[in-house]
């Protein structure tokens, strides 16, 4: 796929951005060179080859879900104006 002038112009058009021409001669190249990189990088046989989700192979370090804290949730709605089963009551904000 290559990215020709005047498709770089409406696109930097659309994105609001200046550029002259030298600009956009150079940007074009740029754009190009990255564009054939992908394409090339789209024929690499990649069957069989199993996903990563990091570089350097890390993982994340899993420890048991166990319950630490007790329920106290009566003790907790002790401390509130107004409950109702079992739940804190705010005054209505919005009508």
């Amino acid at each position: 796929m290559a990215l020709d002038h005047e498709t770089l112009q409406k696109v930097a058009r659309l994105a609001q951005l200046g550029l002259s021409n030298d600009d956009a001669d150079r940007l074009n190249s740029d754009l190009n060179n990255i564009l054939s990189m992908i394409d090339s990088l789209q024929t690499i046989d990649t069957d069989g080859i199993q996903p990563m989700a990091h570089p350097l192979g890390f993982n994340q370090p899993l420890r048991d879900d166990v319950v630490t804290h007790q329920d106290n949730r009566e003790q907790l709605l002790a401390n509130a104006p107004a409950t109702e089963d079992g739940h804190i009551l705010v005054p209505k904000v919005i009508d």
